[in-house]
């Protein structure tokens, strides 16, 4: 039979009522099929939880109402409060994470990933990311060596690798790493010139800021450790980049022309050289024709005096045929002067020579008897132009 079923012969209702009627649940306009009241029903819970957590049943019943409503609220809290505390009690770790347990504020331990517990209240789990690669970026004009003043973007990339550390010994470590990163940049740039920061140096820099800046984070003790630095970009400002662009060209132009006078340089000067050592290897040439030839004219003049200290008239007479033909083989002119005339004989040796049939013409030479042919002809010519000149004499005379 149902708790509710008039006549109140049912069980209980879940209150802790019989059911014995509509007037016993203070509404007398309801049928007996009606669902109680939920005042009444919130009121019978709160005396419940009053009675379990230590209310007083006693006194009259506006009393007891009150008593009963101030205990069941306290009841709900501490439900609430227990729930709560349970609650807090797990934590969950992801395979990222690592967790580092203070306890009263003290460094406990760290967790493993998984599910944990820890007290309520009493334990407190700082999570820090372990793997994930973290990004730091900065933009800042610097003064270089060379007093030049460029705009810098650098950047960083990191990870965690002490947990403890990270959470507990630096209190703001992503500022930390920006402070740190701007120091390390702006120590190596005020250490480099311009151009090769703008230009070719960058990645150097950014191996020697690295360098540094890891060197700040493990002596300021972050956990921290440095994947990557990248110089992003290197500018002049914009105030003054119409100038920079203008020694930027007169640069390329310097290394270019300096780029051409070395081209030059290295085809003059192995020509040059070469030019030096024939001229040298000429010279030693010359040098041993001219000895070999003195040592052979000593030689020769030796056996020369010897035969004429023999024969002075044969030898005498043969030095001079030879001396006369060494002069003719290198003249071809000659002017011969008659006796007794006053015309001066003019004989055209070359042309002589070309028109004889000898062996000159083919072998570029004068032989013994192409002289003595060529001598017989100049005589013949001078006698007959000495018996003119004579003639003509005779003929004025008479």
């Amino acid at each position: 039979m149902a708790w509710n079923e008039p006549g109140g012969n049912g069980p209980k209702d879940p209150w802790g009522n019989n059911n014995r009627g509509n007037n016993d649940r203070g509404n007398n306009n309801r049928g007996g099929n009606q669902p109680p009241d939920l005042d009444e029903a919130l009121q019978q819970l709160l005396k419940k939880l009053n009675g379990l957590f230590g209310g007083n049943g006693g006194g009259n019943n506006r009393n007891n109402k009150q008593g009963n409503g101030a205990g069941g609220m306290f009841g709900i809290a501490a439900v609430i409060v227990v729930v709560m505390l349970v609650f807090n009690s797990v934590y969950t770790l992801d395979e990222q994470e690592r967790g580092v347990v203070l306890r009263l504020g003290e460094y406990l331990k760290t967790e493993q990933p998984g599910l944990r517990f820890k007290i309520p209240l009493i334990d407190q789990v700082i999570p820090v990311n372990t793997t994930k690669v973290r990004e730091a970026e900065i933009k800042e004009r610097m003064l270089t060596e060379d007093e030049n003043i460029v705009e810098v973007e650098l950047n960083t990339q990191y990870r965690v690798l002490d947990p403890i550390a990270f959470a507990l010994r630096v209190e703001s470590p992503e500022r930390t790493m920006l402070s740190a990163a701007e120091s390390a940049l702006r120590h190596e740039v005020g250490s480099t010139a311009m151009d090769p920061i703008l230009t070719v140096g960058r990645a150097e820099l950014a191996e020697k800021v690295k360098l540094r800046l890891q060197d700040y984070l493990d002596r300021y003790s972050t956990g921290m450790e440095l994947t990557n630095v990248n110089i992003k970009d290197a500018r002049p400002p914009a105030q003054v980049k119409a100038a920079f662009d203008d020694v930027q060209k007169a640069k390329q132009d310097k290394e270019r022309f300096i780029n051409e006078a070395d081209s030059y340089a290295n085809s003059i000067v192995p020509e040059a050289r070469g030019r030096a050592q024939r001229q040298l290897e000429e010279a030693r040439a010359y040098k041993e024709r001219i000895i070999a030839r003195a040592e052979g004219e000593a030689a020769r003049f030796e056996n020369l005096y010897n035969e004429y200290r023999k024969a002075p008239e044969v030898t005498r007479e043969r030095l001079y045929i030879e001396t006369i033909t060494e002069v003719y083989n290198k003249a071809s002119k000659v002017m011969v002067d008659v006796d007794g005339g006053n015309n001066m004989m003019y004989l055209p040796l070359d042309q002589i020579i070309k028109n004889m049939p000898t062996q000159a013409a083919t072998s570029g030479g004068i032989s013994d008897n192409d002289i003595a042919r060529l001598t017989d002809r100049v005589l013949n010519e001078v006698r007959a132009r000495q018996n003119t000149s004579n003639s003509s004499r005779r003929g004025e005379g008479r």
